[in-house]
């Protein structure tokens, strides 16, 4: 996970005024011009797509058994990616999986993301006891590598969807509030936040107008780079039990089961791996390319 400081760094927005339309569409255009983010959001695209339409593009039942059809090659006969241990298609359980996959991996990024955020902004604008506390809490979570206390949580509230994302939710919610103390005390302290405060504008008010304007941008940047890591952390735990329970189509899970079979057919126990690859490298890029977007340097 990368570092706060490094986070901070990649920041060109913060000290200015709230972002006008005019930069949100500068940022757009950016956007346009980088051929890598452009394909790895075709190829994001194409996943989400798979994952709403999975029951009318998936070729067959991803949950039907067969063991005279275990482990077939890939580009058998009706099975374009093979079967697994226990004679199901896998490309239907990829098409299927991907709903598991991206919901584990946005889902906690994006509660993580409101909560951290709002703790960040109230412990970075109030300052003084409230800072401390909150910010003392958010350190305790600081003590353990991410993925140890992924693991750890996942490991005392049992397996499950519920389970799991309340765990990766737990494990982004210290960074991404240290972000937004950050950004906020800087913030705080500009020129034309004294000044409206000194108009007599109200707390609330600044921080609507001042505050959460220029903090949303750089959370935001910050946050996408999040997603790639809690796929990768989502199924890191169903490969180890502590996520989805079988016979669910998830790709850890399916890495996990695979795994048995990687001497009689290697191809097809890589297959969720290079899935899990993909998609994370695809959301990694295309946080920096909005984080390059975004740098008014540029």
């Amino acid at each position: 996970m990368s570092s706060v400081a490094s986070a901070k760094a990649d920041i060109a927005v913060v000290g200015r005024r709230p972002p006008s339309r005019s930069f949100w569409n500068n940022v757009g255009r950016r956007l346009l011009r980088d051929p890598v983010t452009m394909f790895c959001a075709a190829l994001i695209l194409a996943i989400v797509l798979a994952a709403i339409f999975a029951p009318h593009i998936a070729p067959s039942d991803p949950y039907r058994t067969s063991m005279a059809r275990r482990l077939l090659p890939v580009g058998s006969p009706g099975y374009l990616l093979g079967t697994d241990e226990l004679g199901r298609d896998i490309l239907s359980r990829l098409i299927y999986g991907t709903r598991l996959s991206l919901i584990m991996g946005m889902s906690p990024v994006v509660i993580a993301t409101l909560v951290g955020g709002i703790l960040g902004v109230v412990a970075g604008y109030a300052g003084g006891l409230k800072n401390m506390i909150i910010m003392r809490v958010i350190d305790v979570f600081y003590a353990f590598p991410s993925v140890l206390l992924a693991v750890a949580l996942a490991g005392v509230l049992g397996a499950g969807l519920g389970n799991t994302i309340f765990s990766l939710v737990l494990v982004f919610v210290p960074s991404l509030a240290r972000v937004a103390e950050s950004i906020t005390i800087q913030i705080r302290g500009q020129d034309y936040v004294e000044a409206a405060l000194a108009t007599g504008a109200s707390d609330w008010r600044v921080v609507r107008d001042h505050v959460i304007p220029n903090v949303t941008g750089p959370i935001i940047s910050y946050a996408s780079s999040l997603i790639s890591v809690s796929i990768v952390l989502a199924s890191g735990l169903s490969f180890l039990g502590l996520g989805i329970t079988p016979p669910e189509p998830e790709w850890g899970l399916m890495l996990n089961a695979l795994r048995q079979a990687i001497y009689v057919a290697p191809l097809n126990a890589v297959l969720p791996g290079i899935m899990i690859f993909v998609t994370s490298m695809c959301f990694n890029l295309m946080s920096e390319g909005l984080r390059a977007a975004m740098d008014v340097k540029q």
